[in-house]
């Protein structure tokens, strides 16, 4: 195991192994994607970065410039790849440790060969998946929202969830969780005043009127930020469209046709679709998750049962209904799926007995096998979910979040009803209030969630 140069502020010379430095866990790991590539670049974050870095080029290159250096095996000569390493200070990086990035050239023995030297130094190992932004929360560089925003951004699809993402890690959402606590903290320096000035009438009375105003501003600005939080899960997640109908009324056969490939299984026996099968499609820069379903009917196999009432759950969780008849069967009771909004579609509108035939109680006729009017449903389909998300991008964009804020509206809504129960009662409630935000930015209350949203994380990142 090399030993290698530690830098610290107090002393830039000194020589000392890095066992000593086991605990602090300075990280390293490949963060551009797997396989060959033109450029591969390789992350190191703790307090032995610099000290690797001198173990691999023998210099240290400027803050926050990219120098060329030539990467050699460490207390060797041989050189493993001259390419570019870009160095920065505590406090300056994203995970808010000293950090290296080396630009390596993409060759898979190139990538190697590095990652094999940088194992080879004491007090360094192989990060594990999301640490470096993992480290970005613990040393305050980033908010919990941001992290989640991050993990958006990377999973990103389509260019309004890519918006949507980046949106939330420039941190538009924690700046407005930080005013909120910025008003509550205002409230609960109300109380305090309100509890040691009680003898005071004038001071009561001036506090108690404030902390309504406060109270009754924070509601509001609570109820509408879970207003557009559903337009945020839409663009996040996707549109989420069921195809629902009887059987053989050409459910599979427009799921493929928008597919653009044989993604379901299609014959002319009733009750050939028994699962949901998913379709994720970008629809103008939106995400839609087009699902095909089972046939509806009484059914006696009890597989097929347990298809139809998968069926009838996805409709009921849908965001829009495609209801499929092809003018002999009927569509289906659309009463049943809670007032999800719905689309009537009249299928195989091309064996229809000719032009003059009756269209009432259709939306729109389409054809899977000549594709007429296919464009003419996804135009419906974008109108739909261009009202569900018109306005300024969404805050909220996940469950996490909106039931956090839904705490704190909860908890808000019961410090307006403890007014007249008593000045103790409001400050519990406006504490649970409290709360609930911090937990909305990671900072207590969040360590079980922790470990879902990192292991979604590729390692590197």
């Amino acid at each position: 195991m090399a030993q290698i140069k530690v830098l610290t502020s107090q002393d830039p010379v000194a020589t000392r192994s890095v066992k000593s430095l086991a605990q602090a866990q300075t990280i390293y790991s490949l963060s551009s994607g797997q396989g060959r590539a033109g450029v591969a670049v390789i992350r190191i974050s703790g307090p032995a970065a610099d000290a690797a870095l001198m173990a691999l080029c023998g210099k240290l290159t400027p803050h926050r410039e990219a120098r060329l250096v030539t990467l050699r095996v460490p207390g060797g000569t041989v050189v493993l790849d001259r390419c570019l390493a870009l160095r920065f200070a505590a406090g300056a990086s994203f995970t808010g440790e000293a950090s290296v990035e080396l630009q390596v050239h993409g060759g898979l023995a190139v990538v190697k060969a590095v990652l094999r030297a940088l194992s080879s130094l004491e007090g360094l190992r192989l990060a594990e998946a999301g640490e470096f932004t993992r480290r970005a929360l613990e040393n305050g560089r980033i908010d919990l929202t941001q992290v989640e925003a991050l993990g958006d951004l990377i999973a990103a699809d389509t260019d309004e969830q890519r918006r949507l993402a980046l949106h939330g890690f420039e941190g538009h959402f924690g700046h407005t969780v930080r005013e909120w606590r910025a008003w509550l903290l205002e409230a609960r320096a109300l109380v305090a005043a309100e509890i040691d000035f009680s003898d005071e009438g004038d001071v009561g009375e001036d506090a108690s009127s404030e902390i309504d105003s406060v109270l009754e501003r924070l509601e509001r600005s609570f109820t509408d930020a879970l207003t557009r939080a559903d337009s945020g899960r839409i663009v996040a997640d996707g549109l989420r469209v069921a195809i629902l109908g009887a059987p053989n009324v050409g459910k599979s056969t427009l799921l493929n046709a928008f597919a653009g490939s044989d993604v379901a299984i299609v014959t002319e026996h009733a009750g050939t679709t028994r699962d949901i099968v998913e379709v994720r499609l970008d629809l103008a820069g939106y995400a839609v998750v087009l699902q095909d379903t089972a046939g509806l009917r009484e059914a006696v196999d009890p597989v097929e049962r347990i298809g139809i009432d998968r069926a009838r759950e996805a409709g009921r969780v849908a965001d829009l209904l495609l209801l499929l008849d092809d003018g002999d069967n009927g569509f289906p009771d659309g009463t049943e799926f809670g007032g999800v909004p719905s689309i009537r579609v009249r299928s195989k509108s091309d064996l229809a007995v000719g032009p003059d035939e009756p269209q009432a109680g259709y939306d729109i006729a389409v054809s899977a096998e000549t594709r007429h009017g296919l464009d003419s449903l996804q135009k419906r389909i974008l109108a739909h979910l261009e009202h569900r998300t018109v306005g300024d991008l969404p805050l909220i964009t996940r469950e996490r979040q909106k039931s956090t804020v839904l705490a704190a509206l909860e908890a808000c809504r019961d410090a307006r009803r403890a007014r007249v129960t008593g000045i103790d009662f409001l400050d519990e409630e406006l504490r649970r209030v409290d709360e609930a935000l911090s937990s909305v930015l990671g900072l207590i209350g969040v360590e079980e969630v922790l470990g879902a949203i990192f292991s979604k994380f590729c390692v590197g990142k």
